[in-house]
Formats: structure tokens, C-alpha cells, sequence
């Protein structure tokens, strides 16, 4: 925002004064403050998730108050699937149109690290979410720790089957997907130590991102294993298909399924008990982090990311490690709170 001048410090003299002083007595002097309130554009910034979904509107809907907050406007550019190769396009468009920011929520491909890589030869921010220590990112940013989350699903399964005794499934959107086999790997090894009579059916199932191979995949299961008592399924899309599945084999009660998914979609299988709870995070929450991050490296402050930034609304992070900010906000949806939610 420019200010009027009159002399060497304009009319505005009085109002600076103060408020350096003002910062100095709070520890914290003006060169070092957070992005502020903008009253225009400032930087423009593109949105890639990996699909088109509702949870990724509700992320944009975050960098959208974020944006108007502190003057970046963000548009969301996305992959109408699943598709690792049109995701990097789509970064690559970016990069090649002049964006100031690339905010992703990243596939798991060599390709995209390069595509991170050039834009940051640019002088691209690139800010992420659901990737842990991206590399060639600036920063990733996270609302739930992987280990927890995977733990506190698993604590969820076990709850919904009443006794945790017997077989049961883990999916997963693809054998990279980072933050879905994170918390796979932590739920099955709570799993191990805590519940020793469930017996886990292969190892994981990488279907998750689409609701019709979920679907099909627990229809399989089903038939193959008639005893199985209960699904983990990390990915949004793979809750609703295996709760499909269940309806379709007249199992719902005798089938415990824990999905990632938002209220839009998981509320009519919430609802009839298809689905007995869905973890998550809000990931307006989410959008909001990575604008306010992006600021702070297009403004040339990365230097104040670390475990003592507060993010407004989010506070500090429980932890941060190379470029990953993590804070802890998990949400645990059923019937009885989903109507309370809306828009993802």
C-alpha cells in the first residue's frame, strides 16, 4: 500500500513512530511482521490440486480469505482426474504464464519435483500440502502429523468393530501417495502392537482415488474373504465406493469402514451406517496456511517460517522439520455431527 509523503517521512511520520515503537515493545520489530491486511492485488497465485473434488474447492474457498486478507489472488487450475501428467502440465502452464505462487497439493512423480524445480529458477513460490518435505518446494504444510492421524484412524476402526477381532482391509490412493501410506503404516503398526487379533488381508490397496475401483476392490475382497469385519481407507474418494460395496452385500453393521472423506460425500452413507466414521481435516484450514506461507516467501521473509510462526486462526505448529510445517486439527465425522458441517 503506498502513503501519502511530505518531507522524508511523508504525513505519516506520527503513525510510523508509533508503531515502531509499538513493535519493538512486543519483541517483534516491522521488518519482521506477518503479511497484513492488503486493500489490492499484490501477487497472483495458482491452485493445482490433484483433481477436481469438493474437498479441494473447500481449499480453495481457504486460500480465497487468505488471499483478499493479504493481497494475492488465487485461481484454481485442476486435473479433471487423477492424472500425474496433466497435474505437471498444469504446473508447467503456470510457471510459463508468470505466476507469482504455485500452491499444489502434489501426485507423486519425479516429473512434478522438476516442474517445482523450474518454477523456483523462476522465482516461483511453490507452497504444498499432503507431501512432507517436497522436494524443491519452499514449503509444505500440513494439518494433521502423519503418525497420529494414521494412529487415531486405527483407534477409530477398532471402535466402530466393537471387538477388534478379525480380518480387515487398508486402502490407499497409489503406492506413493505420501501422506495415505504414512498413516497406513502407522495404523497397521498400532495395529500390530495394540490389537493382535486383527489380521490385515494383503497389505494395502492402492484404489482410493476412485470410487468405482474402491468399490469393486472391497466387492472382490468381500467375496474372497466373506469373514472381513472392517475397511481403513485413506483417499477421499475410496470411502464412499467401499461403503457402496457394503450396502450392495447387505453387510452394513457387520462391516466397520473409516473413510477420509467430507461431509458432502460421506454424509448419506454416514447417515445409514454404510460408513461408521470419517477422519479428516478442514482443509479450508489448509488453503488459508499455504496463501498466508506464500506470502511470506514472495515478501522475502522464509526466515520467520518455523515453530514459533503463527498463522492467524491456526496458531503455532506442533513441529517443523526441513521445510514442513505440521499442526494437529484432525476432525472425526459420524451421523450425529455431520449435518454440522457443510461445503466440502
Amino acid at each position: 500500500m503506498d502513503c501519502p509523503r511530505s518531507g522524508p517521512w511523508g504525513g505519516w511520520a506520527p503513525l510510523f513512530i508509533l508503531s515502531t515503537l509499538a513493535a519493538l515493545l512486543s519483541g517483534m520489530s516491522p521488518a519482521f511482521a506477518g503479511p497484513q491486511r492488503e486493500t489490492g492485488v499484490k501477487y497472483t497465485a495458482v491452485f493445482i490440486p490433484k483433481f477436481k473434488a469438493p474437498w479441494f474447492d473447500r481449499m480453495e474457498a481457504g486460500l480465497e480469505k487468505a488471499g483478499a486478507e493479504i493481497g494475492i489472488n488465487v485461481t484454481q487450475k485442476a486435473p479433471s482426474s487423477a492424472d500425474l501428467t496433466a497435474q505437471v502440465k498444469l504446473i508447467e502452464d503456470a510457471t510459463n504464464q508468470g505466476a507469482d505462487a504455485i500452491l499444489v497439493v502434489p501426485g507423486t512423480d519425479p516429473s512434478i519435483e522438476s516442474a517445482f524445480g523450474l518454477a523456483r529458477t523462476k522465482k516461483i513460490a511453490i507452497i504444498t500440502n499432503q507431501s512432507p518435505q517436497e522436494g524443491n518446494a519452499d514449503v509444505d504444510v500440513e494439518m494433521i502429523d502423519t503418525t497420529l492421524f494414521g494412529r487415531m484412524a486405527m483407534e477409530e476402526m477398532a471402535k466402530a468393530m466393537g471387538s477388534p477381532v478379525g480380518q480387515y482391509a487398508v486402502f490407499v490412493g497409489s503406492f506413493t501417495t505420501p501422506d495415505h501410506n504414512g498413516w497406513a503404516d502407522a495404523a497397521i503398526s498400532l495395529a500390530r502392537q495394540k490389537f493382535p487379533d486383527l489380521k490385515l488381508v494383503g497389505e494395502r490397496f492402492p484404489v482410493s482415488e476412485d470410487p468405482g475401483l474402491s468399490r469393486q476392490t472391497a466387492l472382490d475382497i468381500i467375496a474372497s474373504y466373506p469373514g472381513i469385519k472392517a475397511f481403513l481407507v485413506f483417499g477421499s474418494q475410496g470411502g464412499p465406493g467401499v461403503a457402496q460395496a457394503v450396502r450392495e452385500k447387505d453387510r452394513v453393521g457387520s462391516i466397520a469402514v473409516i473413510g477420509t472423506t467430507g461431509p458432502t460425500q460421506a454424509g448419506p452413507f454416514l447417515k445409514d451406517g454404510s460408513l461408521s466414521a470419517s477422519i479428516l481435516w478442514d482443509p479450508a484450514d489448509a488453503g488459508y496456511a499455504m496463501a498466508y506461507l506464500a506470502r511470506l516467501v514472495l515478501d522475502g521473509k522464509r526466515s520467520m517460517i518455523g515453530p514459533d510462526l503463527e498463522i492467524p486462526g491456526l496458531g503455532r505448529p506442533i513441529s517443523f522439520a526441513e521445510n514442513t510445517l505440521i499442526y494437529n486439527r484432525p476432525i472425526v465425522l459420524t451421523r450425529d455431527n455431520v449435518d454440522q458441517l457443510s461445503g466440502f
